[in-house]
């Protein structure tokens, strides 16, 4: 069985700065704030939500639907999905527009800054989800805002159960918009800044939202994460990794195991275990997509 995975795909631009933005920032500054960082290393990468949680559930053997535009420069990134064995059935290309682009700087605390060019991504809207026999799942990571919204009640209508995951795109929406998506999600997924954000604005708590959804998972980074269930809160620890690399794609490497884990009908807890493991797996590798998974050492 298959899961469409709506979001984004883009080029990221991964740049490495040796120091400290903490050092390089006065506080009481921001207001005049005109910073420099030397950046030694730099490289582009494929990257986006939807192609690196499509590239995780893949490498775990599962179906990924990448649901995703790109521009007219996205043919190298149309070649890569194929290459994969990925499906590229529902990722349109659109003229006169560049593809997504992500510039990530990253300090050597692994803090980062980023800048987002949305380009196709703003089109993302004009493919539509419908029913289909081979698809049993659905993700609504961060996307245009039409694309959120629409994919979201599409899913609906057709009744797939699919994750809300508004990451970077959760401050497009207002209370009444975030309260309507967890209504007609399934699972929700939110990082710890994202779950204080997504509380404040519909004025539930943590357990009150697990009570309207299947779950919700706030993942911690090195502390793991926590699911939420009918209210109940249960912490599931982090995996220690080999080596801390770079962060980028870690949280789309997670939900790519999530949405493995869910298809094949396991609970919460243990989607989001083998969501640590390739958390873990990811940051000791640079760049979203060029980690390996061994599916026979992880019991699959």
């Amino acid at each position: 069985m298959a899961a469409v995975i709506c979001g984004s795909l883009a080029f990221d631009t991964i740049m490495t700065f040796e120091g400290r933005f903490a050092d390089q920032i006065l506080p009481e500054q921001l207001h005049i704030l005109n910073v420099s960082f030397l950046v030694p290393g730099l490289r582009r990468d494929f990257g986006g939500c939807a192609g690196n949680i499509a590239y995780s559930l893949n490498a775990l053997g599962g179906v990924a639907l990448p649901m995703a535009t790109v521009g007219s420069d996205g043919g190298d990134y149309l070649e890569r999905l194929r290459s994969l064995g990925i499906s590229t059935e529902f990722v349109r290309q659109v003229d006169d527009t560049f593809t997504a682009q992500a510039m990530i700087m990253n300090d050597k605390d692994n803090n980062q800054i980023t800048a987002f060019h949305p380009g196709a991504m703003q089109q993302a809207h004009i493919t539509q989800v419908a029913a289909r026999a081979d698809i049993r799942l659905g993700i609504i990571a961060p996307d245009g805002r039409e694309a959120m919204r629409q994919h979201a009640e599409q899913f609906a209508a057709a009744n797939i159960p699919f994750v809300f995951d508004p990451g970077q795109g959760l401050p497009m929406f207002d209370g009444a918009e975030l309260s309507h998506f967890i209504d007609l999600a399934s699972w929700v997924v939110v990082n710890d800044y994202e779950g204080k954000m997504l509380c404040q604005r519909t004025g539930w708590t943590l357990a009150e939202i697990s009570s309207r959804v299947r779950g919700l998972v706030v993942t911690l980074a090195g502390e793991g994460c926590e699911i939420w269930t009918g209210g109940e809160r249960e912490h599931v620890p982090a995996v220690t990794p080999e080596a801390v690399v770079e962060p980028t794609g870690c949280g789309d490497a997670w939900r790519g195991a999530l949405l493995y884990g869910l298809e094949q009908g396991w609970p919460l807890a243990r989607c989001a275990a083998l969501g640590n493991r390739i958390g873990a797996i990811k940051i000791a590798q640079r760049g979203p997509q060029n980690y390996v998974i061994d599916r026979q050492r992880l019991g699959l």
